[in-house]
Parts: structure tokens; C-alpha cells; sequence
């Protein structure tokens, strides 16, 4: 949607929505006629509890929504593998951001110290909430937006 901004370049409101496919149904192989359903999902960002039981939750979804957090935050694939070394960005980051003063090491170094400390600490802060392995620990994602919107 566009609409006059002053500009000659029409102003685009883009609204992105993050998406994903937590189940796959196999066909029934052979002369077999039932369905069977597994657990699958982009490695990274699926939380333990799936992988653990296969049931979806919204805290599954909040889960996956903080290591989104946690790429912007670092600059980092959530699953790096390119190397043995650091592969999986949650594991990586959360003794990094379990301490306040420790957070820069997760911040990304492009960012050049662009980034407000403070926003930075509370951002970084509702990551690791969201990708805490409790379950339970987890905010909403009412309780992230309002967060974020404080930001």
C-alpha cells in the first residue's frame, strides 16, 4: 500500500509476517493406508519441547520468535554451519546475555556501537526470556510486542 508522503518516491508500507511449517504428513508408503505425522521444522528455531514431544504450543512460536530476536541482535545465522564452533546461535549467545555487562559480545560488530546500550540490554533481555528453555519462562507474544514496543 502507498500513499503521498511529500516525497516524488511513493512511501510503501510493508507489514511482514514470519511463518512456518511445524508438521509434515507422509503418505502412506507402499500398501500401507495409514498417515503418519512428524516432527519437522527449520533447524534452529524449533523449541526443545517440540523436538522433545512434537506438540506445538504459542510458547514453541515465542521460542522461535527469540532466536529471530537473537539473529537481528547478533548478526548470526541461528544455525551456523559453517563451522563446528558456535553452531547453534541460542546456545552461543544465552551466557552472553544472562549477564548485563557481557551483552556487547552478542551485539553485532557492524552495528559500530550504533545501537543505544540500553535498548540493546532490554532487547537482548526478552531474547533470552523468549528462548529460555522453560516453556514456562517464556513472555506472550502480547507480553514481546509490548515490549518491543516500549523500545
Amino acid at each position: 500500500m502507498s500513499r503521498d508522503n511529500g516525497f516524488a518516491a511513493p512511501f510503501i508500507e510493508f507489514n511482514f509476517k514470519l511463518g512456518g511449517f511445524g508438521l509434515a504428513r507422509d503418505g502412506p508408503p507402499d500398501d500401507r493406508t495409514h498417515v503418519t505425522t512428524r516432527v519437522v521444522g527449520t533447524q534452529g528455531y524449533s523449541a526443545p519441547e517440540y523436538i522433545a514431544t512434537g506438540h506445538l504450543t504459542e510458547k514453541c512460536d515465542v521460542y522461535a520468535f527469540g532466536v529471530v530476536m537473537l539473529e537481528l541482535l547478533s548478526g548470526r545465522r541461528a544455525l551456523d554451519t559453517s563451522s563446528d564452533k558456535h553452531r547453534n546461535l541460542v546456545y552461543w549467545a544465552r551466557p552472553y546475555l544472562s549477564k548485563k555487562e557481557n551483552v556487547y559480545r552478542v551485539v553485532d560488530k557492524k552495528l559500530d556501537g550504533q545501537h543505544l546500550q540500553e535498548g540493546a540490554v532490554i532487547f537482548s533481555n526478552l531474547a533470552l526470556q523468549c528462548v529460555s528453555h522453560n516453556p514456562k519462562s517464556r513472555p506472550s507474544m502480547a507480553e514481546v510486542l509490548a515490549t518491543l514496543e516500549r523500545l
